[in-house]
């Protein structure tokens, strides 16, 4: 008699114990985030000085630019649970310790500033190594899952932190809400301190020692040199970063800044603003969970490519609206159909990359979204006070759909897959 081994099937990652303490360490984490950078703002604003509160807050850009693309590094070398474990750790003590210093004393320009960078330089090594954990906490075919799962987690994290903020800035001013954030990132730490990683598989850790071609381990600078040359060789990675950088350029400006002047303009005002981010993180939300229960999209790079292209029409269309609602409609619809791009983009890169690599190539695929990107707003601010936002939100979408359009000009890219 033969027997035959049955395969057991795969846990869905929103029913895996690991996959809910990483997602409940990454909500913690998150809702912090959102906290901090709101009771920054107020601490900032407290100072009397509006040139000294801009200041504040694009302190953080700063380090974030200069120092991603070696937090990647930092992330292949040690790991990416202890630098992520240590980012939260530093984030902790760091805001805590403002916490503590407004209490004591009233916040300066200068000491708000200090935080600022040094928290924009943790920030550096923990958004690579937090991309690059889901690929060693669950197995290939959950990934497109768990960046679903992400997505919901980061928009509820927006929700629910902002209000939460507002509400201890009310209470108990800034101090009380970084001390709120302070807790939260500590509240992480247990959880990724019992998360059960799976080890690099042999090739990985031998490409680890001697992926400079020397057989000796390399510096940081070879392994970042090696990790933007396997990116630019690699037939998917190297198209899939052009199409992020292009779809970032085209949409992070009108979505975040283009949006407060467009309200303004219209004259629609603070609430009109929020009516249209809300539509936005509802069709955002929208896609994240359509990833999370579905789990795998087929042919996930054509998908990924014609939502990138469909998503620049509803950008045009955002600035031609005529009323708030058509406006929170057509932000929803792009908030559905980019979101889903995203997604998709963060899957390919997990599940395409070798282990080796990944928090290399993750801080590559970040490094436009956080610290590039955000640089271009005084670009944005400028153009529309030239033109106006219909010109500007016009060339937006066309930066977009070019990035959508690159993407399917290269043939392995638009026939990459999620595995099953």
């Amino acid at each position: 008699m033969t027997v035959t081994a049955v395969e057991a099937p795969e846990r869905p990652a929103h029913r895996d114990p690991n996959v809910q303490r990483w997602l409940g360490a990454y909500t913690a984490s998150m809702t912090g985030d959102s906290i901090y950078f709101m009771a920054l703002a107020w601490a900032a604003a407290r100072t009397g000085s509006a040139s000294g509160t801009g200041l504040v807050l694009a302190a953080g850009s700063l380090p974030r630019a200069l120092l991603m693309l070696g937090g990647g590094v930092l992330a292949d070398r040690l790991g990416p649970r202890r630098v992520v474990i240590g980012s939260d750790a530093a984030r902790a003590l760091l805001v805590l310790g403002l916490a503590a210093t407004l209490v004591l004393t009233a916040p300066t320009v200068g000491v708000l500033v200090a935080v600022a960078l040094l928290f924009g330089a943790v920030d550096a090594l923990f958004l690579p190594a937090v991309g690059a954990l889901p690929p060693r906490i669950s197995p290939p075919g959950q990934l497109a899952r768990i960046q679903g799962l992400r997505g919901l987690a980061a928009r509820g994290a927006s929700i629910v932190g902002a209000p939460l903020g507002g509400a201890a800035v009310a209470a108990g001013g800034p101090a009380l809400a970084l001390a709120a954030a302070g807790v939260l990132f500590a509240v992480s730490l247990p959880l990724l301190l019992s998360l059960r990683i799976t080890p690099l598989p042999a090739p990985a850790v031998e490409a680890q020692v001697a992926s400079a071609g020397t057989g000796r381990a390399p510096n940081a600078w070879q392994d970042l040199a090696d990790g933007l040359r396997y990116i630019r060789r690699h037939p998917v990675l190297g198209p899939l970063m052009l199409v992020i950088a292009l779809s970032e350029l085209g949409f992070v400006g009108p979505l975040n800044l283009g949006m407060i002047l467009l309200s303004e303009q219209r004259g629609w005002g603070a609430a009109g603003m929020g009516w249209i981010v809300a539509g936005f993180a509802s069709g955002a939300a929208g896609s994240a969970l359509l990833l999370a229960v579905r789990g795998r999209v087929p042919r996930a790079g054509l998908v990924m490519c014609l939502t990138a292209l469909v998503g620049a029409t509803g950008i045009a269309a955002l600035a031609q609206a005529p009323s708030v609602a058509l406006a929170a409609a057509a932000a929803a619809f792009v908030g559905l159909v980019g979101g889903l791009a995203g997604a998709l983009c963060g899957a390919l890169v997990q599940t395409t990359a070798d282990p080796a690599y990944l928090g290399r190539v993750t801080s590559v695929s970040t490094f436009f979204t956080y610290a590039l990107i955000p640089l271009s707003y005084p670009v944005t601010g400028a153009a529309i006070a030239l033109w106006g936002t219909g010109p500007v939100y016009a060339v937006s979408a066309a930066v977009c759909a070019t990035g959508g359009a690159a993407g399917l000009a290269f043939t392995a890219l638009r026939r990459a897959e999620l595995p099953r």
